[in-house]
């Protein structure tokens, strides 16, 4: 069974940082590119921040604009979220999973290329 427990999300001020957890288990997840996503309600979920199957290559949209950090520890089968310099448009709720399609195959960064596998997810909220 394929699980993905997210961790570390909480109320930040705008500027502030906070760095997400993800542990996965139930795959091989130096095999997998993961990524991070986020998704207001109303809204589609969207990628925010993608990686390879050994960290070396990532994607970001524009809308993060630098602020994001992917990185992972395949050691401990773990995904990790660091933000930066937050604004309230981060506001969501963040989830990690897996993509069909490694970024070096041309995979996207998209909902449309993610696992069906979803977590619970952790909230981040950014106000003052």
């Amino acid at each position: 069974l394929v699980q993905m427990v997210e961790s570390g999300g909480d109320l930040a001020q705008p500027g502030g940082s906070l760095k997400l957890s993800c542990t996965v288990s139930g795959l091989n997840f130096h095999d997998v590119a993961m990524g991070w996503f986020r998704q207001v309600p109303g809204k589609e979920r969207e990628g925010v921040a993608c990686t390879s199957r050994v960290g070396t290559a990532a994607y970001y949209p524009d809308s993060v604009n630098g602020r994001l950090t992917i990185s992972r520890d395949n050691a401990k089968n773990m995904l990790f979220l660091q933000m930066t310099n937050l604004i309230p448009e981060d506001t969501a709720m963040y989830y990690c999973t897996g993509l069909r399609v490694p970024l070096i195959y041309g995979g996207s960064c998209t909902n449309l290329n993610a696992f069906d596998t979803w977590g619970q997810g952790t909230q981040v909220t950014v106000s003052s």
